[in-house]
């Protein structure tokens, strides 16, 4: 494992695993959401985060962690990849971590990427475009589905495939590395 790309769900845990497997292996994490987000919530088009994602990623040796597949960077990112580590959770779990670290964000006023905050009142919108938890519930299926397909499509048998479905997987893995 030298080029790696953790996907799943929205509260998976992606984040996390990939600054645990980075500091194991010695390894740069490129964090997709950090390219991706500028202030004030901008964000970059397609074609500029493309361009960004395939210089981060241009190096022997990294962890990426983010979906964006309905971009091109995920393609851009599988071409070079060696392993996919897909974080395929229970609902239950990843819409508690979700909503639990979103609630946590707005009252703390932590900062994310580019000064960005969790807002209170994205946590009652109900479009999942500007709710994160109603985000993670709605895209749960269809980014299963999704990862599912292409652990069998042949454009990717290049990649070896991790499919870790629950925390006891996860730490069985991470006790590998």
């Amino acid at each position: 494992m030298q080029r790696i790309s953790v996907v799943g769900s929205s509260g998976a845990g992606k984040t996390s695993l990939a600054r645990v497997i980075s500091a194991r292996l010695g390894i740069p994490r490129i964090e997709l959401d950090a390219i991706y987000w500028g202030p004030e919530w901008t964000h970059l088009d397609d074609e500029e985060f493309g361009v960004e994602v395939a210089d981060a990623v241009a190096g022997d040796t990294w962890i990426v962690d983010g979906n964006y597949s309905s971009t091109p960077v995920q393609e851009i990112i599988w071409g070079r990849a060696d392993t996919v580590v897909w974080l395929d959770l229970p609902r239950r779990v990843v819409t508690w971590r979700v909503l639990r670290r979103s609630v946590q964000r707005a009252a703390t006023g932590e900062q994310m990427w580019a000064g960005n905050t969790e807002r209170w009142s994205n946590l009652v919108k109900w479009q999942p475009e500007d709710n994160i938890v109603r985000w993670s519930w709605t895209r749960f299926h269809p980014t299963r589905e999704k990862y599912a397909a292409r652990m069998s499509d042949q454009r990717w048998k290049h990649l070896t495939f991790v499919m870790l479905r629950s925390r006891t997987e996860v730490a069985q893995f991470l006790e590998q590395r």
